[in-house]
């Protein structure tokens, strides 16, 4: 009967005990399983330790051996002087050789997921049971918590330095085999790139300016960069124009196409081939579009999390989202947000663009290139942001003597791009070039290639 079944907690001595006799046969095999298994991941204490005090004589160069690993582990008070060795020896003859390792190591992963998943089921179903929090709250948690579990983040204890440790050193050979997996997500600009050596995974980027600087086409710009140079999803949430208004810009961009050509209709025949051949590459990309408005940082989590090979999220704007928790004051409830925003660039493990509005009071300065300090509503925007980028066009503020906005002479303008905040090095102020009617930043340099 189901009231008499005994419920266990999975795992798998014989694959734990496996895991643990194929490092001693081999100790070189434990960098094939570093980035599977955790100690955490062994369901026996004792099989914790021995892992643990076998990463210790791998990472001091120590042979692993029956002899070693029985002394380490004595010096950590696991064993007495006398005790332990009869069970090692046990280990070391559980498998004939360390061929199977990573099958192994996947059997003790995969049991130790299950046991997550209970003890998540446990918690959330006494949160549930409770009626103490809201239901809201209750359903972030349990995504959150399930999601962590998916992507193998889930811990409840610390990790132990020789384990990170480990983890770096398999990133050091990693850099040293492959340079360019130094840089981070690039921007497709290089001026840009050559600063932030491109965006770090988990960083939530602000980009600020005052309204016609070109904020939304920069970050489209970097958008379809992406998607082009790493074959990755890149979702867009625009709170404020439609997704037909965005995708407008992008083939404006793309195709060379004059963006007041494509909004009235007024096309020659060659400029509808070159519509078709930009969007049959941008169809090719995987560019993501969610035009809800006053979406929440939890609804953007919820769509984030179903999709596949995520490379990079933007967002247009901040002032436009809505808060998950009603707060009286917006200046807080916008800092709630941004919080927020970094949590999931965290969770995600991806880089945020989000575009943010600036105050009025650039207007009233000689020099009214942006600050941090111009950051509308921004409460904590400028603590949580890893990188803060500025844009300027001096254009947009040459008047002549009736007031009025001088045209500009030529094709292509300079636009500055100033790195106000950058929590990986330094700030700076690069230069790119602005073509604004096909909506378009481009380096400098490949400005001259454009079509006249």
């Amino acid at each position: 009967m189901a009231e008499d079944i005994i419920r266990k907690l999975p795992f798998s001595a014989i694959a734990e005990q496996s895991l643990l006799g194929s490092i001693l046969i081999d100790p070189q095999s434990i960098t094939q399983v570093a980035d599977m298994i955790a100690s955490e991941d062994f369901y026996l204490e004792e099989h914790k330790q021995i892992y643990l005090a076998m990463h210790g004589l791998f990472m001091t160069n120590s042979q692993i051996d029956i002899v070693t690993l029985i002394d380490e582990l004595v010096k950590k008070g696991i064993y007495s002087k006398s005790g332990g060795e009869e069970y090692i020896k046990i280990i070391a003859q559980t498998v004939p050789n360390a061929l199977n390792v990573r099958d192994y190591a996947k059997i003790v992963k995969d049991k130790s997921v299950l046991r997550q998943l209970i003890r998540m089921s446990d918690e959330i179903s006494d949160m549930a049971y409770s009626e103490q929090d809201e239901v809201s709250g209750i359903l972030e948690t349990a995504q959150n918590r399930l999601y962590a579990i998916a992507q193998g983040k889930e811990s409840k204890s610390f990790r132990h330095i020789r384990e990170v440790i480990t983890d770096v050193y398999a990133h050091l050979n990693q850099l040293v085999t492959d340079p360019s997996s130094a840089q981070g997500t690039s921007t497709g600009f290089s001026s840009l790139d050559r600063v932030l050596a491109g965006m770090g995974n988990s960083d939530l980027v602000i980009v600020g300016a005052r309204p016609g600087m070109g904020k939304t086409s920069f970050c489209l710009n970097i958008g379809t960069n992406v998607a082009k140079a790493t074959k990755k999803a890149v979702a867009i949430f625009s709170l404020e124009m439609s997704a037909e208004q965005l995708v407008n810009r992008v083939i404006s961009s793309e195709a060379l196409i004059d963006s007041y050509a494509l909004r009235t209709g007024e096309l020659k025949p060659e400029q509808w081939d070159h519509i078709a051949q930009a969007s049959s590459a941008l169809s090719g990309c995987d560019i993501l579009i969610d035009d809800t408005p006053g979406i929440t940082v939890s609804a953007m989590k919820a769509k984030l999390r179903r999709v596949n090979n995520l490379g990079l999220v933007i967002i247009d704007y901040l002032q436009l989202m809505q808060s998950d928790k009603r707060i009286e004051n917006r200046t807080q409830e916008v800092s709630e947000m941004s919080r927020a925003l970094k949590i999931m660039a965290k969770e995600l493990n991806v880089p945020v663009i989000c575009c943010s509005q600036l105050s009025r009071t650039t207007e009233g300065r000689t020099n009214k290139r942006p600050m941090p300090s111009d950051l509308r509503e921004s409460g904590s925007i400028e603590q949580d942001a890893d990188v803060i980028i500025f844009l300027y066009r001096d254009e947009v503020y040459q008047q002549n003597q009736n007031g009025e906005p001088v045209p500009s002479d030529t094709e292509q303008n300079i636009a500055e791009i100033i790195i106000a905040k950058n929590r990986h090095g330094a700030t700076d102020t690069v230069k790119v070039g602005w073509t604004g009617r096909y909506t378009r930043f481009r380096d400098i340099v490949d400005e001259s290639k454009l079509p006249q």
